[in-house]
């Protein structure tokens, strides 16, 4: 059996290199999570999960460390171009549920658009599963007023981080992701 994470917490970087692999290296610096050895995983918010912050999460990491994560990423070499990775998440008001994490990329969107999509995502998968009534016609804002009436859906939240291409070419990478950490005894500390 696989284990089952206690905590996670949301982080996002940004990154600047004339190599594309070093950008997004740089990025995982700026989000201070390249010293782990970073697994991408599904996304599902595991039951019982306590949102926490990066400063409290990295207490539990120890440099190469296997690390699971959700992560979204994005990279552009196109000068002034708009890119943005994002990361939703959609908790159930029953703690002993599951909820969703969604991964969005994208370009030409603004934090707050791009970070609202992965959001409605992440919640448009949790309401299928707990039976709440959606209509993906009606807008964002409507249907996050149907799932905090619905009392199913308690939490909806994001981690977004968009970045302007650098003007002179420039490799610029953008990384939102939502790291998953064990909060039990025992754990290697910094």
């Amino acid at each position: 059996m696989g284990p089952k994470p206690k905590g996670v917490f949301f982080t996002k970087g940004v990154g600047k290199h004339r190599e594309r692999l070093n950008s997004f290296e740089l990025a995982l610096r700026s989000a201070n999570i390249a010293e782990y050895n970073l697994v991408r995983v599904k996304s599902i918010f595991p039951p019982n999960c306590k949102l926490i912050s990066v400063q409290e999460g990295l207490k539990f990491l120890s440099p190469g460390q296997i690390v699971f994560t959700v992560m979204s990423d994005n990279a552009t070499s196109e000068p002034h171009r708009l890119i943005a990775a994002s990361v939703g998440v959609a908790i159930p008001a029953n703690p002993a549920q599951y909820g969703y994490l969604s991964e969005h990329h994208s370009f030409g969107e603004t934090d707050s658009k791009a970070g609202d999509y992965a959001e409605d995502m992440a919640a448009m998968m949790l309401a299928t599963i707990l039976g709440v009534e959606f209509d993906p016609n009606v807008s964002y804002d409507e249907r996050k007023e149907i799932w905090r009436v619905s009392d199913r859906i308690v939490t909806t939240r994001n981690v977004t981080q968009s970045a302007i291409g650098d003007r002179d070419g420039l490799w610029s990478s953008v990384v939102a992701s939502a790291v998953f950490v064990d909060l039990g005894e025992g754990n290697n500390h910094k």
